[in-house]
């Protein structure tokens, strides 16, 4: 994926389950996992051509993450109550 849909992580907010994320300088791109509040940190899956895989995992902090990372822009789509 090139970087035109990845975007820098400014909040904690954005760091949902399921989210993609890669790293600034490099292509390798993960899923974020939940987070867990003994290690404090979330859990990064390898993710690679659509899956991902559960047999390795590394635990990351929110700060690591919000200097070194960036996340999948979200879609997100608004309805107009009339």
């Amino acid at each position: 994926m090139n970087n035109n849909n990845f975007e820098y992580i400014y909040d904690a907010y954005q760091l949902v389950n399921g989210a993609k994320i890669k790293g600034k300088n490099q292509d390798e791109l993960f899923e974020l996992g939940e987070y867990d509040g003994n290690k404090r940190g979330y859990t990064l899956y390898a993710f690679e051509n659509g899956l991902r895989f559960d047999d390795f995992s590394v635990i990351i902090s929110e700060k690591e993450l919000m200097n070194n990372y960036m996340i999948e822009k979200a879609k997100v789509s608004q309805s107009v109550a009339a």
